[in-house]
């Protein structure tokens, strides 16, 4: 499916694992100082910025993460759409030091906006075994050139110190492990020990100690315990050894099982179902004994690939029955039901012809055209039972159907087609949801051309082939009035 221009599109940024809000929120400026001169130059196709630091979802939880929305202008003051405006500028974005920052596009529906199309999820019973499955699975997956940014939800890069007290030592000294552990906690936790009231006002007292000093593990020098044996201070640092280390920021889990999420974008010209089955292939081959499923734009493709013939099929067995019940026979709604796949193939050719794509919104169009392109044999196929029940043979029935409809089928077609134009002609240059009106548009009006034009051939030629040995639709009325008579 094309991208839709909804006048905006999105920078996501990252710095490294652990950086403070003050780091983030500067290398986040030097992405935006870039793109002012964009918003200030003459005939500026941007709005405004809107900048947060850290950005949403689940990155909010950590402050090496920032978004930046640039709201662009409306749509009849600028000539471009925004993949062009989107283009410009991603050089001035992804060259920013210090910092991984790319603008994408946000989705037309229901997904959100910067997940990645590719979203698989691998469950395992442990960690390590995930850990070895993903990077086996990644290596594989940077062989193909139509995938890109290929990451995992599961990394060991975030800094962390482990503090391993000395037992024996503290021990020795009369200080318990619970006593530093309090007193870490509060000092760089932080504890509200007490309020204080001015004006009328409630501010909290929150004891912890000094920013600087918990930035770096030399402040546990000044921190201090009281020994039980002989009440003297003890610095901390005498009694922990330090252990640098890289830890995951999420142990993930899906259906309460633990997983990784290992998620990918595509190339223009490659399909997120040949991408679903390329990542099914590597992880048979690769990791066999694992479970997958799927997350996201994957797991809608997963659930409806199939939905949308069950859903056609569904449409025409209805309209079937109740055709079947209106006309007291299977072979008339056999008759009708034959246009459909004259209006899907005209549909279809539509969709191709003005570059639009089989997407959700040319699928409802589909689903639409099934009971419009009816509708113009329903005209012929009822009045022409109609004329047979004034003793007509079947052939003059039909020509005269046909003669006598000619003219309702082609003012409702036309209607119907004319309707069509404003979401088709209004596609000239960007504008608001130009990717789904084209796809509305272009099926529609494709298929009603098709059918049309079609359904006044078809339908007579199978009329006679096939309802010429059935009998009138009043048939067991006047056998019923004969038995009663």
């Amino acid at each position: 499916m094309p991208i839709e221009d909804r006048g905006a599109y999105l920078i996501i940024g990252f710095t490294d694992e652990g950086s403070s809000f003050e780091y983030t929120q500067k290398r986040a400026q030097e992405v935006e100082g870039r793109l002012i001169p964009l918003l200030q130059a003459e005939d500026s196709p941007y709005n405004r910025f809107i900048m947060r630091v850290p950005g949403f979802g689940r990155a909010s939880n950590s402050f090496n993460s920032f978004i930046i929305i640039a709201l662009l202008d409306h749509w009849k003051n600028r000539k471009q759409d925004s993949q062009t405006i989107m283009r410009q500028a991603i050089g001035k974005i992804v060259t920013v030091p210090q910092a991984v920052a790319f603008p994408i596009s946000p989705q037309s529906i229901r997904v959100s906006n910067y997940n990645k199309p590719i979203q698989m999820v691998i469950l395992g019973s442990t960690y390590q075994e995930l850990q070895s499955a993903q990077s086996q699975v990644i290596r594989s997956l940077r062989k193909n050139p139509n995938l890109s940014r290929i990451e995992s939800d599961y990394s060991l890069d975030k800094p962390e110190v482990k503090l391993i007290i000395n037992n024996n030592k503290a021990k020795d000294l009369g200080i318990s492990t619970q006593t530093i552990g309090q007193t870490l906690e509060t000092l760089y936790g932080g504890k509200r020990v007490t309020t204080f009231n001015r004006l009328g006002k409630e501010y909290p007292i929150i004891l912890q100690q000094y920013l600087s000093d918990r930035r770096n593990k030399e402040g546990l020098a000044k921190i201090f315990v009281r020994s039980e044996n002989n009440k003297k201070l003890i610095s901390v640092a005498n009694l922990v050894d330090f252990k640098e280390e890289g830890s995951a920021k999420v142990l993930s889990r899906y259906n309460r099982q633990r997983a990784v999420t290992i998620s990918a974008n595509i190339n223009e010209n490659y399909t997120l179902s040949e991408a679903i089955k390329y990542l099914e292939k590597v992880m048979s081959e690769v990791a066999p004994e694992n479970q997958i499923t799927w997350k996201g734009k994957s797991e809608e493709l997963k659930e409806t690939s199939n939905e949308l013939f069950i859903i056609f099929a569904l449409a025409l067995l209805t309209a079937y029955l109740v055709m079947a019940a209106t006309f007291n026979s299977f072979v008339h709604p056999f008759i009708i039901v034959l246009t459909v796949p004259l209006a899907v193939f005209g549909g279809l050719v539509f969709i191709l012809f003005l570059n639009s794509s089989i997407n959700i919104f040319s699928q409802i169009a589909l689903v639409i055209l099934i009971g419009i392109s009816t509708k113009n044999s329903i005209l012929i196929v009822d009045y022409a039972n109609q004329l047979r029940l004034k003793s007509k043979n079947i052939e003059s029935s039909v020509k005269e159907a046909c003669e006598l409809r000619f003219r309702p089928i082609i003012m409702t077609s036309l209607s119907t087609m004319i309707a069509m134009m404003p979401l088709i002609i209004g596609n000239i240059g960007p504008g608001a949801g130009e990717g789904s009106r084209l796809a509305v548009g272009s099926t529609i009006f494709g298929g009603m051309i098709i059918s049309t034009f079609f359904t006044l051939y078809v339908t007579p030629t199978m009329y006679l082939a096939l309802a010429k040995n059935t009998k009138r639709i009043d048939a067991v009325d006047i056998e019923l009035k004969k038995e009663l008579h």
